[in-house]
């Protein structure tokens, strides 16, 4: 968001009293959207109410022109505008609005702005909260959720914050208080909605209803709604769904609230190093984490591996396919699967780790704690001599199940230390070899290993 010159001048306002402060509150430092433009709105409000009579009803009624052009897409106001919700240019008003001249023809004429759509759409989410028919805004609520080309995302995501008492806490300064019975009504759409999408994670429309409403879930920073909308879901699945670093926050945030989440799928969802930073405090919380096909780089994984080391680590099944990563950032990985019992399957496929990778890797691997039952490194580079440390290194491992080192560069060289690695591990029932550089003869004696080993599966 800081990247943006106007958040950077909205942060600029909304914060630069805090920052300016002798003693600063810790508890003041916004949490979400809602709260940075809840102080936004509060300093306009300090600094310009003292100049018109009644600071609320004005806000209200510009909060309606606001949200009239929320919901019709229209950015630009006019005098005829203005006349309709009763309001007239003033000082006061120009805290909210800029005035810009507009040339048609030979005339000009003055036309009215929001500073950002973002600041639009914060007031007319006031607006709607403060309507003195508390009926009105499930109504309000359930037409926007309903508009299916997104006008009405973050509006929706503004109206939800406000139901937190530390958002509306500063705004009830000049606004009075925000009606307990809307809050109460908000909160329950939300739990409704998050228990309907919550179960729709197949198309890609549902996992970005889904998505949606955690950061409802977000906005609101309602620990008790959290738990109760989300307190049976095991899965949370958003595999092929771009998500930007303010997502994966919210997903963090979601997680660390509900222990019940066991499955993590982030399959190709465009994630780099900043959106695993965010993801990063509660990724040890899940039991299977799918991160393949994100290019999270050396920098990305280093931070997987923080989690890996968590003492409260629960993660067994890791996939990290084709996220970017070499040998040099497998150093960092290998300490932390040296240190974690609880791993049982790894996903190191086409990643550029190399022989010297993979003899990382084999360290960790050697721990008489492992228990890793399935193994992936196919397409990592490894030739011969990289395959005897790791062959080597599993040859201790009695869980191993499966192991994956197709698409490599091995030879007939390694044939004998497979053949070794089959005939000593009674756990494996398949190991994947197709891809590689054997000979006729190699692959038929890798093969005539299954004949006395029943149930256990060559592919070579």
């Amino acid at each position: 968001m800081s990247y943006n010159p106007s958040y950077c001048w909205i942060l600029a306002l909304a914060l630069g009293p805090f920052f300016t402060q002798r003693v600063r509150d810790p508890q003041r430092v916004p949490k979400t959207i809602t709260q940075l433009y809840s102080y936004y709105i509060y300093n306009i409000l300090k600094n310009h109410s003292r100049e018109i009579e009644n600071p609320r009803d004005v806000l209200l009624r510009v909060g309606q022109m606001a949200f009239r052009g929320v919901s019709e897409k229209k950015i630009v106001f006019t005098d005829g505008d203005l006349i309709k919700f009763n309001l007239q240019p003033s000082q006061f008003l120009s805290g909210f609005l800029m005035e810009l001249l507009e040339r048609q023809d030979s005339a000009r004429s003055v036309v009215y702005t929001f500073p950002h759509l973002t600041i639009q759409e914060f007031v007319a989410a006031v607006a709607q909260f403060l309507n003195p028919h508390p009926g009105d805004i499930l109504i309000f609520l359930t037409e926007a959720h309903n508009t299916t080309d997104g006008r009405f995302e973050i509006f929706l995501r503004f109206v939800v914050g406000l139901s937190s008492p530390m958002t509306a806490q500063g705004l009830e300064e000049f606004l009075g208080p925000f009606p307990h019975q809307t809050t109460c009504r908000v909160i329950d759409w939300v739990k409704e909605e998050v228990k309907h999408q919550s179960g729709n994670m197949r198309s890609e429309a549902g996992k970005r209803s889904l998505l949606n409403t955690l950061h409802y879930l977000f906005e609101s920073q309602n620990r008790g709604l959290a738990q109760a909308t989300l307190g049976s879901v095991e899965t949370l699945s958003f595999s092929q769904l771009p998500l930007t670093p303010i997502d994966c926050a919210v997903l963090s945030h979601v997680i660390g609230l509900c222990d019940t989440i066991k499955h993590l799928d982030l399959w190709d969802c465009h994630i780099q190093c900043e959106g695993i930073q965010r993801l990063g405090p509660g990724l040890h919380k899940c039991q299977e984490l799918r991160l393949g096909l994100n290019n999270l780089g050396d920098s990305g994984v280093k931070l997987v591996s923080v989690a890996l080391r968590n003492p409260e680590c629960k993660i067994q099944k890791l996939w990290l396919y084709n996220v970017s990563l070499t040998d040099s950032g497998a150093e960092d990985l290998a300490s932390a699967l040296s240190t974690n019992p609880s791993l049982t399957g790894l996903n190191l496929g086409y990643n550029q780790l190399g022989d010297s990778g993979v003899k990382l890797v084999s360290a960790a691997l050697r721990n008489p704690e492992c228990k890793i039952q399935k193994l992936r490194l196919n397409n990592v580079g490894l030739t011969d001599s990289g395959a005897e440390d790791l062959i080597s290194a599993l040859s201790t491992n009695t869980s191993l199940m499966v192991l994956n080192l197709s698409h490599n560069s091995l030879t007939d060289r390694s044939v004998p230390a497979l053949r070794h690695l089959i005939l000593i591990l009674p756990s494996l029932e398949c190991i994947e070899l197709y891809g590689n550089r054997f000979s006729e003869t190699g692959k038929k004696e890798l093969r005539s290993l299954q004949e006395p080993r029943p149930g256990l599966t060559v592919i070579v």
